[in-house]
């Protein structure tokens, strides 16, 4: 059987728009299967709130135009869930994988994402966990991750939002995913005591990673974003993606 991989993209800070649009022509792409792998895009996004699909009016005690004051972008999207913020100091992560060549479930996939999450996060002394009934993962009773998905034939979109070392004031204009009450925390804050903080980000990447891999059984392989962008040629006037090489 030959090896299944998952191209990994390192996008550095991209705004949130053009990442979307990104996601959007990959799925495309592994639709008509002129993506041959699964995908995975990283990126830290410039400061913006996400509105998926199931937002309430509850979840948003200021108007838009305050959270815009703020400085942070908004973008309304066709993700599940409520809001929440994506900003400096988050892990967002965004897999463009084929379910269909894993397993046609979404329950499944979200908390296959969930485990991957904890697993990573085992490997430097936190202790995470799910909480029933609710998406995404908790430690010591704080949410420190947020996942929110779109399928369209079996193809993801959207994905998860781990806090490395973000400023939290942030998540004060909102009620995070429309939980009341909800509290946010990060890996930073919850290091157990003496831990190695050297490189943290960079070494939370290798961990999501390697245990996204271990949870899809799934191969890594480092794709410039550079080389992505050359890869997908975009034609102006059908925009249906194709890839080359």
């Amino acid at each position: 059987m030959s090896e299944r991989l998952l191209d990994v993209v390192d996008l550095g800070v991209q705004p949130y728009h053009e990442t979307l649009e990104l996601q959007r022509a990959l799925r495309l792409a592994r639709i008509d299967g002129s993506l041959r792998h699964d995908t995975l895009l990283l990126v830290e996004h410039p400061s913006v709130y996400t509105l998926g699909r199931s937002t309430r009016a509850t979840s948003l005690p200021l108007p838009l135009d305050a959270l815009r004051a703020r400085g942070a972008a908004v973008e309304e999207i066709e993700r599940g869930g409520d809001v929440t913020w994506h900003g400096p100091g988050q892990l967002v992560g965004y897999p463009i994988i084929l379910l269909s060549q894993h397993r046609e479930d979404l329950h499944w996939y979200l908390r296959a994402l969930e485990e991957a999450i904890i697993d990573a996060l085992a490997v430097f002394g936190i202790s995470a966990e799910r909480v029933p009934g609710k998406t995404g993962v908790w430690t010591g009773g704080k949410k420190i991750a947020s996942l929110g998905i779109h399928v369209k034939q079996w193809v993801t979109l959207h994905g998860f939002a781990l806090n490395v070392d973000p400023d939290l004031s942030w998540f004060d204009a909102i009620v995070p995913c429309g939980i009341a009450g909800v509290q946010m925390t990060s890996v930073a804050e919850v290091l157990p005591a003496g831990a190695d903080r050297g490189a943290l980000r960079s070494r939370i990447r290798e961990a999501v990673v390697l245990s996204l891999c271990n949870t899809f059984a799934l191969t890594a392989r480092p794709l410039p974003a550079g080389e992505l962008q050359e890869r997908l040629a975009i034609d102006a006037v059908s925009g249906r993606p194709s890839f080359h090489g």
